[in-house]
């Protein structure tokens, strides 16, 4: 038998868990849709802003474009289904009344790694739809062996940029699966 105290806790608990699960759910969706304007915006054979004709992408740059586009759009529903999933177990499967969606009886380790395996999904669709963009900024202004300032300047700021974002992700997400 659980104490009042112990009983607001966990609802509180599993309030939080929603939250952040239709966060991701949120996030990632904003994802998928760049990874669609992405593939919109590059056509085969498009000739760069550059003046030189030899810093024109290959058609080998528009296939990792469409490929990373995928692996990115993958894991992003990946990620999503896995919040998904938890957030039906959370709301659907462990209550029995319909004004107590948030106080689910839930495996705690069992949520963690799904947040994690969420969390994981989220990261590397990240990693891809970065990769990708390089690829559109190649697409548009130039490849980067042409070292047009531009394309310098767009792939400097979105790695940084991004790598900075995941990271502390990453770390805060570490630090609340440990704790």
């Amino acid at each position: 038998m659980t104490t009042r105290g112990s009983s607001r806790s966990s609802i509180s608990t599993t309030s939080v868990h929603v939250t952040a699960l239709d966060g991701l759910v949120n996030v990632n969706s904003l994802f998928t849709i760049a990874v669609f304007v992405g593939l919109s915006l590059t056509t085969p054979h498009q000739h760069s802003l550059e003046d030189r004709t030899s810093c024109d992408a290959s058609i080998d740059v528009a296939k990792n474009l469409l490929v990373f586009e995928v692996v990115s759009f993958s894991f992003f529903l990946f990620s999503s289904l896995i919040a998904q999933g938890l957030k039906l177990a959370i709301n659907l499967l462990n209550s029995k009344d319909v004004d107590e969606a948030f106080r689910a009886h839930i495996n705690l380790k069992a949520l963690r790694f799904g947040m994690m395996g969420s969390a994981i999904g989220s990261v590397m669709g990240c990693v891809f739809l970065m990769l990708s963009m390089i690829n559109v900024i190649q697409i548009r202004l130039g490849m980067l062996s042409c070292g047009s300032k531009s394309t310098v300047h767009a792939v400097t700021a979105l790695v940084l940029l991004v790598s900075s974002a995941l990271l502390v992700y990453i770390s805060t997400a570490v630090y609340a699966f440990l704790h």
